[in-house]
Order: structure tokens, then sequence, then C-alpha cells
């Protein structure tokens, strides 16, 4: 079963970024990025934020934008991005099961 929320630990965790970054980013992208806020005032995340997110790392990251390159970018089409990420995960993904496969195999 899915989360609905995540905490901004579990963002960071997810993205192999710092917790101080991940806020930075989420202060610098208030369009595509609204976290709700619980009880004690600590950020959450849908998964689409997480979608956000990922798509906000593999342009200023991978795509070496600066952010308001990658929030043009976001906002003038994201399909593209988002297409690219996805299959970014999926890669990663088949990578650390073909890993898993290797250290059984040894």
């Amino acid at each position: 079963m899915e989360k609905v929320y995540y905490t901004i630990g579990e963002v960071a965790e997810a993205l192999g970024e710092n917790v101080p970054l991940v806020r930075f980013w989420s202060n610098s992208f208030p369009t595509f990025i609204r976290p709700v806020r619980n009880a004690k005032g600590n950020r959450l995340f849908t998964r689409a934020d997480l979608d956000t997110f990922r798509q906000i790392h593999f342009l200023v990251r991978e795509c070496g934008m600066t952010l308001e390159g990658a929030a043009r970018q976001m906002k003038e089409d994201r399909r593209p991005v988002e297409s690219r990420v996805k299959a970014i995960e999926i890669l990663k993904g088949i990578r650390q099961q073909l890993e898993e496969i290797r250290r059984d195999l040894l």
C-alpha cells in the first residue's frame, strides 16, 4: 500500500539529497510543491510532490539547469521531463534487481 504523505526526510532519502536542499527546493518552487503541515508544523509531501521533486532533481542535477531554468522548463511543458524521470526510475530499479541477483550468485 502506498503512503499518502511523505516526510521531508523520506523525500530527501528517495532523492539521495540532504534535507536542507529539499527544504530549499520546496521553498523555491511554491507553484509546483505545496506541502501540508501536521500539528507540529512539519512539512508532509504527497506522491505528486515527490514526483515533482524528482523532476527538479533531474533538471538541476542531471541537466545542470539553474533553478530559474528548471522552473521555466516545468512551466512550459513538463511531459518530456516526466517521461525521462520515469525512465530513469525504472532503470534504477532494474539495476538494483540485477545487483541483488549478482550478490545472490556470488
